[in-house]
């Protein structure tokens, strides 16, 4: 794997840092996970759902914990105390990176910072991920997703025209931000190995993800001046180019460029459009979109979704059914690709959404349950640290495991 060798401290929580272990680990390094003596990592308590026991009971593993935490190590530490601080410096020294999503300044509170890890071991990469950053008059806010969908303007884009901002549906700037750390780390390791440098402090921040996702929306206002609206699903220059009403359902096609346009229209039986001066050009069907979507809807109403995809499919048009979760994962493409599949766990199997990296040389093969609270305390003690047996009993008894 191409991160075998690589050794992980994870003294991440909730989602955006497990996102980016999560990451490293399915390419090969060894994640040590640190969670809170006694309940854990709290997402895993962000339900339901939960993974059920044998009794029907639920677990501490609820699908978010279950989609960020497959190929870790847990130990269970209480950091708070002396003895639990010592444990995670002597780990420090053994690994290559630490990751942290800590609130600014949490951690030096306990020497864990990336000033009291580096100097136990200066080549150690450490990146911390945050909502504001580590400058700025925000660093020391708390702050959830939906925060940076807001700030960002993701959400003053999102929704149909005439309706409210709205938030993508899932904890997009988590999931990008823990992405974009896993390529920082990435970057960092080959700066070391290729001689050019030590450790580093990695400063990742939710906000900053969130507004350069933005990407080419905030360049059209930095270009125009002229603040970027709402689009429901249609598409900036193009029409028709967005999700369109059938018999049973919705699909989303793109059939703008005039040849595309005029095989529609023949699928349709519609010919009368191309002669419509509404609809004769792209650029007078992006003014008529209204009135194009009308039309449009008039004759696919009598069409399933599923014939429709087809025929578009067979006149070469772009097109998706528009999916509930079920139905995507029981499309054959989806399946094909095995993206749904199950892991082993403590208490029993548990369902995951594969990686999505395919490679042909060092394809990802490991595909372990996430891991109980400190399920491997004392074997990561043992192997890891080589602890005896008469320190780790001292350790339990102090209250630091």
């Amino acid at each position: 794997m191409p991160l075998h060798g690589v050794r992980i401290l994870d003294l991440g929580r909730t989602f955006a840092a497990p996102i980016c272990t999560q990451m490293l680990a399915d390419l090969g390094a060894e994640v040590i996970k640190v969670e809170r003596l006694g309940r854990g990592d709290e997402i895993r308590y962000y339900g339901p759902p939960f993974l059920k026991d044998e009794a029907g009971q639920d677990t501490p593993f609820s699908s978010y914990f279950i989609s960020a935490n497959r190929n870790k190590r847990s130990i269970a530490i209480d950091f708070t105390k002396t003895e639990g601080q010592q444990i995670i410096l002597d780990l420090a020294r053994t690994c290559h990176v630490c990751v942290e999503n800590y609130k600014v300044g949490d951690l030096a509170r306990y020497g864990l910072d990336y000033r009291g890890l580096s100097s136990v071991n200066p080549e150690l990469i450490y990146c911390s991920i945050t909502g504001f950053g580590q400058t700025g008059p925000y660093a020391a806010r708390p702050a959830t997703d939906s925060v940076f969908q807001a700030m960002s303007g993701l959400m003053s884009v999102t929704g149909e025209p005439d309706g409210d901002p709205q938030k993508v549906g899932l904890v997009i700037t988590d999931l990008l931000a823990g992405l974009n750390a896993a390529i920082a780390i990435q970057a960092a390791l080959r700066h070391i190995e290729v001689g050019q440098g030590a450790g580093q402090h990695i400063d990742i921040s939710l906000l900053d993800v969130a507004v350069s996702t933005m990407s080419h929306r905030a360049v059209e206002y930095m270009m125009s001046g002229e603040i970027p609206l709402r689009m429901g699903t249609r598409t900036a220059g193009s029409a028709p180019a967005q999700i369109y009403r059938c018999k049973d359902g919705e699909i989303n096609f793109q059939a703008s460029a005039e040849p595309k346009f005029e095989a529609l229209c023949a699928l349709l039986n519609r010919k009368d459009l191309l002669a419509d001066a509404r609809f004769r050009t792209r650029a007078e069907r992006v003014v008529n979109i209204d009135a194009l979507q009308t039309e449009l809807e008039f004759s696919l109403r009598s069409w399933t979704m599923r014939d429709l995809s087809e025929a578009l499919i067979d006149a070469g048009i772009i097109c998706s059914p528009v999916y509930t979760m079920d139905q995507a994962l029981e499309d054959p493409q989806i399946q094909e690709r095995k993206l749904a599949r199950e892991v082993n766990t403590k208490y029993g199997p548990a369902p995951i959404v594969a990686n999505p990296i395919r490679m042909s040389g060092t394809p990802i093969k490991r595909y372990d349950g996430p891991p109980d609270i400190g399920q491997h305390t004392d074997e990561i003690l043992r192997t890891v640290l080589l602890y005896d047996d008469a320190n780790i009993s001292r350790l339990r008894s102090s209250g630091a495991i």
